[in-house]
Order: C-alpha cells, then structure tokens, then sequence
C-alpha cells in the first residue's frame, strides 16, 4: 500500500492514519497553510508549523492544534512526518512522509522565488511528489519582484500626485503582508482594510516586521490622509466604503493579471502581475530539485500540465482536489 492515497476527503495516509489538508472533517488533519482551502474547520485534530498556528487560530477558533518546527520529524504511527518551508506565505509547509523508505511530498502551495518574508522554499528528495499547477502554462513568467515593486510605487506616487487616493487589491493572507514589503512609505500612509489589518496584527504579534499601516475603519477620515495607499481585499474594492475615499483609482496584484481576459473583468485601472505561487519555470525547478519519478498534479491547469511532464519524462497523472476554492483568483 502506497504511504499516501487519494480519497473524497482528502489526501491520507493509512500508516498514520492522518489526513493532508482535508476538505471533509476527519479525526486528524495534518495542514500545509492557514489559506481557507486548505485549513477548513471541523477536524478533530490538528497538526501545523508553529509559524502557521497564530493564523489559523484566528481564522478557525480555539481549534485542537499542536505545532512543529520546520525539519522536526515526528512518527505518527506507521509514518514518519516532517514539515519544510513551501515559501508561499509565512509559516507555509511541504509535508514529508515516510513509510517502510517510501517517501512522499505533499507540498501544498509553494512558490520557489524568496520574498523576503515567508521562509524560503527547499526543496526536499522525495520518490513521489504531489504539486500544484495554479499557473501551469507556459504564458506564465514571473519578473522580478523588485521591478514589480517599482511599477506599483510609480503608480502610486502617480494617483497621489493627481489628488487620487490608490487602491489596490490583494488577499488578506500573505499577499497583503508580501506588498506591504515592497511599498515606498515615503510616498504617503498606507491604509488597510479590516480583514487586512486583522492579519497584520495576528503576524506582528507572532514577531513579524512590518510597515507601519492605518486601519481604515469606520471613524477614519479619508481627507486626512491625502495621497494615500489602501490595501483591500478585492471584493471590498466596489463599495460603500470604497467610494467614501473619493477620486481613487484601482489596482489588483496577482499572477492572473497575466491574463488580458481576467484583468478586463476586475476592471481595474492596473494590474500587476505578482503571485504566491510558482511560474511556468518555477513548478519545473521545483519538481526537478525533488528527485521524484512520479508527479501528482493538483489544482489549476492540470490536464496540460501533467502532459507535459509525461512527454517530458516523468510519470504524472492528474488528481482531483477541492484545493483553489472561490477566493483562488484573489489568492494568487
């Protein structure tokens, strides 16, 4: 029996008897990340990253979590289990598990470019690996994230030379915190939505550094802040709240920007092409550094994906997961 399967309730290993971020409620669950397709409610147990930890109790409740260091082994039954940095948001794990020298990588999300603020990828040997493939199609190249950067500044430094406040959306977890890395404080305050700052305050208090932002609350006074920066997320860019800032003008930030098609329907005035997740090159880096012969290809363009690692000499096929739920466009 092979250490890792397939079920309708997730990725499981009998030898452990434990799930990798089920979709279902089951007695124990093992979870790479704390974004909401991954860390669902309900299990009877949990185990994550002490990295990870602060932002699922925020997000799902006084729930039974035990923490793991990166690289610290534990044997769960028949299983020997180790979590190593995904690179994908802060405290983001692949999940090593061996079983009788079968080893599998179950790495979640993951991007291989180092952010500066999430742990940095590393690549673990592995016979088997389980990836994603949320942009896995040629067309999809990231640049640099200091030129992106520079685009997002100059843009801004634009909107508030013009008397425009600059909005720009972004997913509450990981994005938000990654572009508040990247921001030029000295062109004006940056200002954040609730369900962003409420993610900020959860990572500072865990001893992560970052900017200095202001929410933007109820009892904020848009006037006092001339020439800013607000974060949000998307769906709270075409709102009552939004339109009491006045002339604005509107940003997303996310790799589907890299698609003409989705950035017409945000209908945004920019787009920026900045992802948490792994390029074209990236996804091939990443799966060759592993070792594996066989690759289980996950959410995103699976079905061509998969064939190209098959014509490239890998034994691939895809898998079926409910992994890149509804908030997918906003996460990425």
């Amino acid at each position: 029996m092979s250490a890792l399967t397939f079920t309708p309730s997730g990725i499981y290993c009998p030898a452990g008897d434990f799930y990798i971020d089920p979709w279902r409620p089951v007695p124990r669950a093992l979870i790479t990340h704390g974004h909401a397709d991954h860390a669902r409610g309900g299990m009877g147990a949990y185990l994550a990253t002490d990295l990870a930890a602060p932002v699922m109790r925020h997000r799902l409740g006084d729930i039974p979590l035990e923490t793991v260091s990166y690289g610290e082994v534990r044997q769960i039954g028949g299983a020997s289990v180790s979590f190593h940095p995904a690179g994908h948001v802060p405290g983001s794990a692949q999940i090593r598990v061996e079983v009788a020298g079968e080893v599998w990588v179950a790495s979640g999300d993951y991007k291989v470019v180092d952010d500066g603020l999430s742990t940095p990828f590393e690549p673990v040997t592995c016979h088997h690996f389980i990836t994603e493939s949320t942009f896995g199609l040629p067309v999809f190249r990231w640049q640099d994230q200091r030129e992106i950067a520079a685009q997002i500044n100059a843009w801004w430094a634009g909107c508030a030379a013009a008397g425009k406040t600059a909005f720009l959306g972004c997913y509450a977890l990981g994005k938000a915190q990654r572009l508040l890395t990247l921001l030029d404080p000295e062109i004006g305050q940056i200002l954040t939505h609730t369900a962003i700052e409420n993610t900020n305050a959860v990572m500072r208090a865990q001893g992560i550094d970052l900017p200095t932002t202001v929410l933007a609350g109820p009892d904020l006074v848009p006037k006092d802040h001339p020439g800013a920066l607000v974060l949000a997320p998307p769906s709270a860019l075409d709102s009552a709240w939004a339109r009491k800032f006045g002339p604005n003008e509107t940003a997303f930030a996310s790799g589907w920007m890299a698609l003409r098609g989705i950035r017409r329907r945000r209908s945004g005035d920019r787009g920026f092409v900045i992802s948490d997740h792994p390029d074209w090159s990236g996804l091939l880096e990443a799966i060759k550094a592993t070792g594996a012969e066989n690759i289980y290809v996950t959410h995103g363009y699976t079905d061509i994906f998969a064939r190209y690692l098959s014509e490239s000499g890998w034994n691939a096929q895809v898998v079926p997961t409910e992994f890149g739920g509804d908030e997918a466009e906003d996460a990425a």
